[in-house]
């Protein structure tokens, strides 16, 4: 495969990308929660209570693999669809030392966004069907079984395009599809269930879901344990933002699932991605809450806001009237994947932002010439500082066409910047204006200088002197604008841990990618395998293999790696938390 047919990562900061991706959310957020085609999707579509494993082989042990977060560029997403589509997989420690040998999954899930930016036939099958299908195509049976929960991009179609890949019955590359919802109930052997959910645009779990899960549960044993998939890691947006947004992080969409209603403590292990990267948090009772978003999209950063500790207090109802109770776990972080260290490192890497987005770099400039002849009227006849700066105040107080450039450009950065926290919003945003403001002036007072001293016989109102000026503030103003937005993104993440998105979306990192490896022992023991991949193939040679994978990795890459040491869950280790007796509401 050429290199121009494999596309390269999304450049989120592109202004056509941007404007495309602006439409498809305003008309998903519009239209996507007042008409829920899961609604739809129920009455159409019936399912059964759950699904058993075809695939898992009494008496042997089971493998499961879990992706989150792919579909961006194709050295990232199919590095991470070559690697788990390998029969065996030996990974080492990440001290180099002797590792495990692991196997390719009886069963593949998807743990949402399986597209980037947004989805649509075209980009499902550029972006993910043929990277997996290149990893797979021609691999023998047995044929592993495929399962997917949808995130939010891959609702911006309003889930058209994932219920044709995932739902429809139809082969996804070299797995089988089963489902036939965006959410599913699995039944693994030794005591384990997969559950997949679908929470749509951030709105909860509707009726008929509920209603499929509540007939789920009644097949389940007491002592049987979940593995429960959601699009979103709540754990952590209700940890980092209930007190700024507790209207939608709330985790109430788990919770509820938690309850003695639906799937009671059975939930042993939270999965979810969103976030691209490794994190994983343990209770006391050695429940797991884990993020793993490392499938091929962009790299997120690991030493934003902390989240060191997590807390979650589930009131639990009775039905025999008797007072609710509280239940209160804490679950404390025990691995990031890159760490603190590399990922601050990384995002030094902004200060190359200009080149790294620079398209992006062509509409700030833009704006600086529009900025600029708007309010720099007749400033070249002030030949010092405080002078051009005064008529630059009056220009923009004076003329209305100014001071609503100035107005709009503040209130397009207070908008970009941080929605999470109001006052940073505030101080951030026009601090951030107020720098590419200073900059305008300097560049633009600068030009309209260099611009007489060189032809002094135009007139400032000239349309050449016009022309000339506009000419020089725009290339300054693609490098020097675009570098204040980059030192801006740098700042803000290194120093006030804010904008982890926009600080690392900027980059593009294809590198640090992770996937999850699950095996069940008939003993009912799991045991996971966190595997990283540091450095993805940049190129690929055709394979001389007779099957396998179409296109081996090729010049500089990392092989995987465990991230941290396996994670053991025992039958015995499920213990229900002490509860703490409390006051009914």
């Amino acid at each position: 495969m050429s290199k121009a047919e494999r596309p390269g990562m999304v450049g989120w900061y592109d202004p056509d990308q941007l404007a495309r991706t602006g439409v498809d959310v305003a008309i998903s957020t519009i239209f996507g929660r007042e008409s829920d085609f899961r609604a739809l999707e129920a009455f159409t579509t019936p399912q059964g209570s759950f699904f058993q494993c075809c695939t898992c082989k009494p008496g042997e042990p089971a493998w499961i693999d879990y992706v989150g977060d792919t579909g961006d560029g194709w050295n990232s997403t199919y590095s991470v669809a070559y690697w788990l589509a390998q029969p065996k997989l030996t990974v080492a420690t990440s001290d180099g030392a002797a590792g495990e040998t692991t196997h390719t999954g009886q069963v593949l899930l998807f743990g949402g966004d399986q597209v980037y930016p947004t989805a649509n036939r075209a980009s499902y099958e550029e972006r993910l069907v043929t990277p997996y299908k290149s990893a797979r195509e021609r691999s023998d049976e047995p044929y592993p079984e495929v399962y997917a929960i949808p995130g939010n991009h891959d609702w911006y179609d309003n889930l058209v395009s994932f219920t044709r890949l995932f739902c429809s019955k139809e082969w996804f590359a070299g797995w089988r599809t089963r489902q036939k919802r965006s959410y599913f109930a699995l039944k693994l052997p030794y005591g384990w269930w997969l559950v997949g959910t679908d929470i749509q645009l951030g709105s909860d779990i509707d009726f008929a879901q509920l209603d499929y899960f509540k007939e789920a549960a009644k097949a389940m044993q007491p002592n049987d344990r979940i593995i429960l998939c959601t699009a979103e890691p709540h754990w952590i947006y209700a940890h980092l933002y209930r007190k700024t947004e507790p209207h939608y992080y709330n985790e109430k969409t788990l919770a509820f699932l938690e309850s003695e209603k639906v799937f009671g403590d059975r939930i042993q292990i939270f999965l979810a991605g969103d976030l691209h990267h490794y994190r994983r948090h343990e209770g006391e009772d050695k429940r797991q809450k884990i993020t793993s978003g490392g499938g091929g999209a962009f790299l997120h950063p690991t030493h934003g806001p902390q989240v060191e500790e997590l807390h979650q207090d589930l009131l639990e109802q009775s039905d025999d009237g008797s007072p609710p109770v509280t239940r209160h776990s804490t679950y404390t972080r025990r691995a990031s994947y890159p760490d603190a260290k590399t990922s601050r490192n990384l995002a030094w890497q902004n200060l190359l932002f200009p080149f790294r987005n620079a398209k992006f770099g062509k509409l700030i400039a833009s704006l600086y010439v529009l900025v600029a002849w708007t309010i720099l009227n007749d400033v070249s006849r002030e030949k010092t500082l405080l002078h051009a700066l005064g008529q630059a105040l009056s220009n923009t107080v004076r003329a209305p066409s100014a001071t609503f450039t100035v107005v709009l450009l503040l209130l397009a950065f207070v908008f970009f910047t941080d929605t999470h926290f109001l006052l940073f919003r505030w101080l951030g945003g026009g601090f951030h204006a107020l720098l590419h403001l200073s900059a305008i002036f300097f560049i633009g007072w600068g030009s309209a200088l260099l611009t007489i001293w060189l032809y002094p016989q135009l007139a400032y109102h000239h349309t050449q002197h016009m022309i000339a000026t506009g000419i020089v503030i725009w290339f300054a103003g693609w490098l020097v604008g675009s570098l204040i937005f980059g030192v801006y993104l740098l700042l803000a993440l290194n120093v006030f841990r804010r904008h982890t998105n926009e600080a690392f979306s900027s980059l593009k990192i294809e590198d640090y990618k992770n996937f999850l490896r699950f095996r069940l022992d008939p003993d009912g023991t799991m045991t996971i395998f966190p595997i990283g991949v540091e450095k993805v193939a940049r190129k690929w040679k055709t394979s001389s293999a007779a099957a396998g994978p179409k296109y081996d990795p090729d010049g500089d890459y990392t092989k995987p790696f465990l991230i941290e040491e396996p994670i053991i869950i025992r039958p015995d280790d499920l213990r229900r938390p002490p509860h703490n007796e409390g006051d009914a509401p």
